[in-house]
């Protein structure tokens, strides 16, 4: 089942604010040895911009169009896609230290709700592939199964018993400024439109929001959404943030967001966070056995 279109690519071309502002095109590096690859970025300037329009009730904002297309998006994912699969890539600054790309792959089923009741729990499992010190690891979680509790596993050659932790606790917590509950793409809206919402409130004075079309990840061609707060003051939480919406797919596959510059030259920070869905494919027909522990093909 293909997703339909989350916004009118004609909408897309509208989102755009103050011109002169950055556009980064994503490209990815020749493929290594293992068939995994590792992002490099070019950075273009965008030369003309177009006020956006308001979408929202209340005054005008630049968040209000994109704050639409997260709707969109997010109203689409929930009826049209029922799970997926992906290589996820993650890179988080922790404590003020940028780790190392972590490459996963996942399979993911949406969590689907009829009225109050949760029919489908959100169901994650996670084989780590790269970097070496992780390669191997298996999570396994289904909201509200086994306790609410996580199964994991290390690789290596030293057999370790697999355990449960708690998703929330400092065990699993360790190495990552998100939960396994917090995990995929639906989430992933649903976090840009609660944040978005939040910045909208403070008015529209240090914001600027546009579009770029043509970006890429991997092969996949992309629009992306770039939020931009030029001004470093709480409560805002990066200097630029940008969401990679696949123009096929129509539903986003990577964001980035990044700090403000430490220099008068610097187009932007350092990284923040950023997550990517390459290999993205919509609902292969996950079964429940891909989100059991007892599953043969797992070591959990």
């Amino acid at each position: 089942m293909t997703p339909a279109p989350i916004a009118r690519r004609t909408f897309l071309r509208t989102v755009a604010f103050a011109s002169g502002a950055l556009a980064a095109a994503p490209l990815w590096a020749d493929e290594t040895a293992d068939g995994l690859r590792e992002p490099v970025h070019r950075v273009a300037k965008v030369e003309s911009a177009t006020p956006a329009k308001g979408a929202v009730n209340g005054p005008e904002h630049p968040l209000d169009p994109a704050l639409q297309t997260a709707q969109e998006a997010l109203a689409r994912i929930r009826e049209t896609v029922t799970d997926y699969t992906a290589v996820m890539i993650k890179r988080e600054r922790i404590k003020g230290v940028l780790g190392d790309f972590e490459y996963m792959s996942a399979k993911i089923r949406n969590r689907k709700v009829e009225g109050d009741q949760v029919k489908v729990p959100l169901s994650v499992y996670l084989k780590f592939l790269k970097p070496d010190n992780i390669k191997g690891r298996e999570v396994l979680w289904v909201e509200g199964k086994n306790n609410n509790k996580l199964r994991a596993h290390e690789g290596g050659i030293i057999p370790i018993p697999a355990v449960w932790l708690d998703p929330n606790g400092v065990l699993a917590m360790r190495g990552n400024l998100h939960p396994i509950n917090d995990i995929g793409i639906e989430n992933l809206v649903i976090k840009l439109i609660e944040k978005g919402q939040t910045v909208r409130k403070l008015g529209p004075e240090n914001c600027k929001v546009w579009t770029t079309e043509g970006a890429k990840v991997n092969d996949r061609v992309c629009t992306v959404i770039n939020v931009n707060h030029p001004e470093q003051r709480p409560p805002y939480e990066f200097c630029l943030a940008q969401i990679f919406i696949d123009d096929e797919l129509q539903v986003p596959i990577r964001y980035v967001a990044y700090s403000w510059p430490t220099a008068a030259d610097d187009k932007t920070g350092p990284v923040l966070e950023e997550y990517t869905y390459l290999k993205l494919k919509l609902n292969v027909g996950l079964q429940d056995i891909e989100f059991d522990v007892n599953n043969p093909n797992y070591n959990l």
